[in-house]
């Protein structure tokens, strides 16, 4: 690839950069927000990103298996409007990303940021989905923490640069294209081995790992499965059905998500009647 581009010795925002996604090289709030709490405990702040399905799918599958202390207002944060900018969102995350959770059953109430954060945050909290014996742990643990690392490629490269970009170039997606195939060969391995990934038992590992990779595995995510012969993972594709039959995954994909389900989700009852997910 050749290109007329050559970067300046320091680098400056000229405000046009990026500006499609709100970005910005600061961090901080932009403006004044109040957030709205309901009458739970857990109040969550999020869209129905990949990153946010997690945090839900945990909730509606703890609320499944009984947890009934899992009962939780979900408040829609519109990441395009700008949302997750205000005062009171930043001062959950300082970060400016979703999802944010609080849990106000302590005095300060508690506030948690980074998906993977919560996701481990509520299950030990509540003793479900994540394996008790010290290997089992493990396990699951580093699955999960291999989600939260891998998925910038997914995200962020390959999304940013085969789907996003207007200029698309032969570089990154090649060097995208080629990471994301590995991930994908990496779980279809994983899977061939075990019913789910870390082992036989449903855990916080595929809660995480879901939302990203059975969405680019099907093509729900970035509509790209001839291009990266997603077909050809069959393991990866028989655990990502399993995991779409489960009704509390089926559920809580549809909470923070406006176009095809719930914009806010405040009792079980906000998601009964709505259209099973394709």
């Amino acid at each position: 690839m050749t290109t007329s581009y050559v970067p300046p010795k320091i680098w400056t925002w000229d405000n046009t950069t990026d500006s499609a996604s709100g970005n910005r090289p600061t961090a901080g709030a932009r403006f004044e927000q109040t957030l709205p709490v309901g009458t739970h405990p857990l109040q969550l702040y999020s869209l129905a990103t990949p990153n946010g399905q997690k945090v839900t799918i945990l909730l509606e599958e703890l609320l499944a298996a009984g947890v009934s202390d899992a009962e939780y207002d979900a408040w829609l944060i519109n990441i395009g409007k700008g949302d997750q900018f205000g005062s009171g969102f930043v001062e959950i995350n300082p970060n400016s990303k979703i999802p944010a959770l609080v849990h106000h059953s302590q005095t300060p109430a508690l506030p948690i940021f980074e998906s993977g954060a919560i996701l481990l945050y509520l299950a030990e909290k509540f003793g479900r989905f994540i394996p008790t014996d010290v290997a089992g742990r493990q396990r699951c643990l580093s699955w999960l923490f291999w989600q939260i690392g891998a998925a910038p490629y997914a995200g962020g490269g390959f999304g940013h640069f085969y789907v996003y970009a207007q200029d698309k170039q032969p570089y990154p997606i090649d060097r995208f294209t080629m990471e994301v195939k590995r991930q994908l060969d990496l779980l279809d391995q994983q899977l061939a081995r075990t019913e789910y990934i870390a082992g036989n038992d449903y855990t916080l590992a595929d809660i995480a790992i879901w939302p990203w990779y059975g969405g680019i595995a099907t093509g729900a995510t970035y509509n790209a499965v001839e291009f990266l012969q997603a077909g050809d993972y069959k393991n990866l594709l028989r655990w990502q059905q399993q995991i779409a039959e489960r009704p509390a995954v089926k559920r809580g994909q549809r909470v923070n998500s406006p176009g095809n389900g719930i914009a806010e989700r405040h009792s079980a009852s906000d998601l009964d009647g709505l259209e099973p997910t394709s």
